[in-house]
């Protein structure tokens, strides 16, 4: 019986037409014996619009909700989700071949570590790629250093929350995605960087579209009013969890 490793989409129409060429890069990927992946798609809406391009494949799951955002639309997948490992992948994205590979054995090899994240790359209209300056080094991520550095630069990470792969009981122990219109990847990472070490790697893990129709590009998403208001939540969040003492794995935990 193989391990699987659960790689979890939000869609909404406007995007799913970005799922043919999401679903050519998993197929592209390999993982080691005993292991598959099992892509889980959710739609941010119950529309007749994304059920076409959903890949025809046992290891697709396919599952609507009432709109609420992306940050919904990726904790209502978690229900269909039954391995240890979690990985993220906007509709619009593509992984990079290798990428699951390298996920998973950073996470095998040190259970002290409680998530992945990795180098991406801007997915530009004409189909050329353009990269960030200022990556960290590869390797371990500590406690704190994102949110101190998030903070010290203007709420911008040094690594991207798009590359994510998380420990599945780590993802639930948060509760999923934060509850916001938008930067619920962010509060994400922010809270697990709280509370459990990760791991970066140079290694490109992510091309990131850059298109017209994208979330990230409206105007109510860059609103400096709500992105005050959004930026204070996760900030609290994090602060909040770090002070808590919980941390993961707990001291004497086997995980």
């Amino acid at each position: 019986m193989s391990v699987r490793l659960i790689v979890v989409t939000a869609v909404h129409a406007p995007s799913a037409r970005f799922l043919p060429e999401a679903y050519k890069s998993l197929g592209e990927q390999w993982l080691p014996e005993g292991w598959e992946w099992h892509w889980v798609i959710q739609e941010d809406g119950e529309t007749d619009d994304v059920r076409p391009y959903v890949p025809d494949d046992e290891r697709v799951t396919f599952r609507q909700g009432r709109p609420g955002g992306p940050g919904v639309a990726r904790t209502m997948a978690l229900a269909h989700t039954d391995g240890a490992y979690v990985k993220v992948l906007d509709a619009d994205d593509q992984l990079p071949p290798g990428t699951l590979a390298r996920d998973l054995a950073v996470l095998e090899a040190d259970p002290t570590l409680g998530w992945t994240t990795s180098r991406a790359l801007d997915l530009l209209p004409d189909g050329s790629t353009a990269g960030f300056p200022g990556d960290p080094a590869d390797g371990p991520v500590e406690r704190g250093a994102v949110l101190d550095f998030w903070k010290a630069n203007g709420f911008c990470a040094q690594v991207h929350p798009a590359t994510l792969c998380v420990r599945r009981d780590l993802l639930m122990a948060l509760g999923g995605w934060m509850a916001l219109p938008a930067s619920e990847d962010t509060g994400l990472l922010l809270a697990l960087n709280a509370v459990s070490r990760g791991w970066f790697s140079r290694e490109v893990g992510l091309l990131y579209r850059k298109w017209q129709g994208q979330a990230t590009g409206q105007a109510s998403h860059v609103d400096p009013a709500e992105r005050e208001r959004r930026m204070a939540v996760v900030e609290a969040r994090a602060r909040a969890l770090a002070s808590s003492g919980w941390r993961y794995p707990s001291p004497g935990s086997t995980t």
